[in-house]
């Protein structure tokens, strides 16, 4: 079995990549063109957790394999799945970054060529490889359901109209060219499966917190921890600012709900998958990797409280709302099917925040030096 690892160089490529050498005896074959540090760069911001070079931090793993290439070249991505015959490829490798997405024009253009190519010269290059027994993976984003005011289906949505009723796609309703990638790419396994039936999953992946696995822990390799604007989570950017001595800060009430996962059970149910396989069942496997949401009050009320354990004096302080969004928004979202995936919850938030603050504390001095990187203006301007 050899297994291909697309974004291997990423927050959630890197320990899924280290977990998945543990777990199996099969070669791991890492790709990634290393976009994601360029992207950070550009910015003007850094990981808070210091990460080796590439080459150094593959190199240590026994049975990880690297190749750097862009996977938006489809002569390139024919190349790499007919030499290495993958029986299943995780595809995580994305430009990520919604905000990123929304600079300008040329950005937004970039993300959706760079998305949607990858996604789908790999589909077709399974196809062309003659590779249709290959389990085919790909991590989006639960960003593609927008904010709807009704639970949020597991996969299909039932619509009954005039008498009739049938399972149609959830609508595309992210709210940023990047979500819109995401949305895209679903199109695309849906056309793929339908043409060229091979099996195939999408994990729409929440919100990720958490800094450590025991894998990154016991290799002494930290994934990346971006916090910076454009790439930071708001999870991320809560946490810099309490470690920074800033106030926590909560646009209008707060009580709007996002959904959120641990990176320990991101890791954990990329990895089942992998090993498992795809279920047989007809279609697509949709799994929500979401444990459940968080209102951002409760976020900001729990980084404050925790943080108490490393001497931060966090304050939670609430300012009036820039944005146009429901400040109640109480969203719902079944997750029946990616629990009994992971097997339960692994790990809580205050858990995982506890994990994020004791790595940040040991980097106060490099967050603080770009605190002008993830400070929002309703702080810089006080």
């Amino acid at each position: 079995m050899t297994v291909l690892l697309t974004g291997a160089d990423g927050y959630l490529g890197w320990p899924t990549a280290l977990r998945l050498s543990d777990r199996l005896e099969e070669r791991i074959v890492c790709v990634d063109n290393f976009a994601r540090r360029e992207w950070v760069a550009e910015s003007g911001s850094v990981s808070a957790t210091p990460i080796d070079d590439p080459e150094a931090r593959f190199a240590d793993v026994e049975n990880l394999s690297l190749i750097e290439g862009d996977l938006a070249d489809r002569d390139f991505v024919l190349q790499l799945l007919d030499t290495y015959e993958p029986d299943t490829v995780l595809h995580a490798a994305a430009q990520p970054s919604a905000p990123y997405s929304q600079i300008n024009g040329e950005r937004a253009l970039y993300t959706q060529q760079n998305n949607v190519s990858m996604s789908v010269n790999l589909l077709y290059g399974l196809h062309e490889c003659g590779l249709s027994d290959t389990h085919f993976i790909e991590t989006t984003t639960t960003g593609v359901y927008g904010a709807p005011h009704f639970p949020i289906p597991e996969g299909g949505l039932e619509v009954e109209r005039q008498g009739g009723t049938d399972e149609v796609p959830f609508p595309a309703m992210g709210g940023s060219w990047y979500h819109q990638t995401k949305s895209f790419d679903a199109a695309n396994m849906r056309l793929a499966e339908s043409q060229f039936d091979f099996p195939m999953s999408e994990v729409r992946t929440a919100i990720v917190y958490g800094t450590e696995t025991p894998e990154t822990e016991a290799h002494e390799s930290p994934t990346r921890f971006d916090f910076d604007y454009y790439f930071g989570t708001v999870v991320n950017r809560f946490c810099a600012q309490a470690v920074a001595g800033y106030p926590i800060t909560v646009y209008g009430k707060g009580e709007q709900r996002k959904p959120m996962v641990s990176l320990e059970d991101t890791v954990e149910s990329l990895v089942r998958l992998v090993e498992e396989g795809h279920s047989g069942d007809d279609g697509i496997d949709i799994y929500n990797q979401v444990t459940r949401p968080v209102a951002i009050v409760e976020l900001a009320e729990t980084i404050a409280e925790v943080g108490d354990e490393f001497d931060l004096d966090a304050e939670v302080k609430h300012y009036e709302n820039p944005r146009n969004e429901d400040e109640e928004h109480k969203m719902e979202m079944e997750n029946d099917r990616f629990l009994e995936l992971v097997g339960g919850q692994r790990q809580e938030l205050e858990a995982g925040i506890r994990d994020v603050l004791g790595t940040l504390v040991e980097e106060q001095e490099r967050i603080a030096a770009h605190e002008d990187r993830f400070l929002p203006g309703v702080l810089t301007d006080e």
